[in-house]
């Protein structure tokens, strides 16, 4: 069906308490059927006039009391009447609440002046068209009035399109604002879905309207406001884009409270050892993106999300708005600069004396302050996060290893100071990337000046044996602090090694020269002393830690 033969169709009676006359009436029944014109009924014996599809206003003798009404619907139900509207002063919904899904005819209480109602839907009967345009344009004037905030946007729109629940999801399908569908399967139709672009043209999300489709002329109707509500959508993301692009630290709090909802593990704070992200975590959003109001600050740590799944209108609200991904195929990076030399550059920032080694296409030297730094990085590795750690810079991208490998390896001869860059392992969704970014963090650390290492590639064993031992010897024992403690003679620790190593009790007990049972009892001592061994990041820290000891 076009949109003109849409629109003209005649409007229902859910249309009408939905975003017509009648919106904030209080409804009974389902509402679909059309409503060809109006019928004002004072007296019982009108009833006799009524022709099918006609919505029934009571008024005087048909309104008084309880007993009219209910008699005013059986009535209605003879003559196949749209609906049946009547005064809500002094009349009871109970009995005709019931009443009204037992025959089938729906039942609606208004506030106004049932004559003042009465033309208002004689007007929409005659004109659907105008009427469906009308509720349009009163949209239209809301969504302005809502500014380029996403929330009342959403809110808006679940306000004007009474019945139907709008929400607004990112590309992978995840509600970031507005309101999931609570019906039956029934009712679970999508009326309509607009796709939002981002600034640069990618696709932002979707605007998904659900509800059920009582005219021909709904869905027509959502699709138009749903469409209205495009450009602010845009203009919020471009806002919200632009003002963490001028915060690196803004952006490095969304990053860190993206991986620290993904992971479990990390609301549990009793664990040994470095944490659930070995000895990287930084402090959460705190001050820095609370004082420009970012809604993905609001609600951080109240654990009203299910587990491990980022709180919606959130932090991936916040990562939608940036384009950042969030679900599918991920892979965590890691760029480190050369270690200063006394009286060198430092990194991140200038070179003093000359142009800087390599430069962009059109000639003009890379500057080294961190923006130009990250706006670098993400011209070549595409959308996704990218900022500080230590003296170095972090993210993840949509990329695969290899492919995001080649892209790094553009940018390297371009930066500021000399670099190192280390990518890891492919992971699957925000809850993986922890543990890439521990692999990238690694390889960096040991990739030579210039050159790119894939911890993929290069294996758990070529990345232990090539950390330094000396640098890294105070944290590892604060790491394994507690089973130090418990160890003397260093059997735990070594038992501990080998496990990891080998990755499982029967090899190790191999490699150790014991029965296997005698293995599973230091493992048994191992985790009585707080160390997880089924939390990836936690085993990574620990195998770190073990080499760094017993080499």
């Amino acid at each position: 069906m076009d949109r003109g033969t849409a629109w003209e169709a005649p409007v229902t009676v859910a249309e009408l308490v939905n975003g017509g006359p009648l919106a904030g009436a209080r409804m009974y029944g389902t509402g679909e059927n059309p409503v060809h014109q109006v019928r004002i009924v004072d007296e019982p014996a009108v009833f006799g006039t009524v022709t099918p599809h006609t919505a029934v206003v009571l008024t005087g003798r048909a309104a008084s009391g309880g007993w009219a009404v209910e008699m005013a619907m059986r009535r209605a139900w003879e003559q196949a009447a749209a609906c049946v509207i009547a005064p809500s002063g002094g009349v009871s919904a109970g009995s005709e609440a019931v009443l009204a899904e037992r025959l089938g005819v729906t039942l609606i209480f208004v506030d106004e002046d049932p004559l003042v109602t009465a033309v208002r839907v004689a007007s929409a009967a005659a004109r659907p068209e105008a009427a469906r345009t009308q509720l349009v344009a009163r949209c239209a004037t809301r969504l302005a009035e809502a500014g380029g905030s996403v929330r009342r946007v959403l809110g808006t729109l679940n306000a004007e399109l009474q019945g139907t629940a709008v929400a607004f999801l990112d590309p992978y399908g995840v509600r970031l604002a507005g309101r999931g569908h609570r019906g039956g399967p029934a009712e679970a139709t999508v009326l309509a879905e607009v796709t939002v672009p981002s600034p640069d043209g990618r696709p932002l999300g979707t605007l998904s309207a659900r509800g059920s489709a009582r005219s021909p002329g709904w869905p027509a109707v959502v699709r138009t406001v749903l469409a209205l509500a495009v450009a602010p959508l845009t203009a919020s993301a471009t806002a919200e884009r632009l003002a963490a692009f001028q915060d690196a630290a803004r952006q490095a709090a969304l990053a860190e409270r993206l991986l620290r909802d993904a992971d479990p593990a990390a609301a549990c704070p009793g664990a040994h050892g470095a944490g659930a992200d070995g000895g990287l975590r930084t402090p959460g959003p705190g001050p820095a993106g609370e004082r420009h109001g970012a809604p993905y600050a609001a609600g951080a740590g109240a654990g009203g999300g299910q587990a491990g799944v980022p709180e919606e209108d959130g932090a991936l609200a916040g990562a939608a708005a940036l384009g950042w991904p969030t679900a599918g195929p991920l892979t965590g990076y890691a760029i480190r600069p050369a270690d200063p030399v006394p009286g060198g550059p430092v990194p991140g920032g200038p070179v003093p004396g000359g142009p800087v080694r390599g430069a962009p296409a059109h000639g003009e030297p890379v500057q080294g302050d961190p923006e130009t730094v990250r706006a670098v990085v993400a011209a070549s590795v595409g959308p996704g996060p990218i900022f500080r750690r230590g003296d170095g810079w972090v993210g993840w991208s949509a990329l695969g290893p290899g492919a995001l490998a080649a892209a790094l390896a553009g940018v390297l001869p371009v930066l500021p100071v000399p670099c190192s860059a280390g990518v890891g392992a492919g992971a699957v969704g925000l809850a993986g990337v922890r543990e890439s970014l521990l692999g990238a963090v690694a390889a960096a650390f040991v990739a030579p000046t210039g050159q790119i290492v894939r911890a993929d590639r290069m294996g758990p064993a070529g990345l232990l044996a090539a950390l330094p031992a000396g640098a890294l010897r105070a944290p590892a024992e604060v790491v394994l602090g507690p089973l130090l403690a418990a160890d003397p003679d260093g059997t735990l620790l070594r038992t501990l090694a080998a496990v990891l190593d080998e990755g499982g009790a029967s090899r190790a007990a191999d490699r150790l020269g014991v029965h296997r049972n005698t293995v599973t009892v230091r493992l048994d001592r191992i985790k009585a002393a707080g160390f997880d061994l089924g939390d990836p990041a936690a085993r990574l820290a620990l195998h770190l830690a073990c080499h760094v000891l017993l080499d």
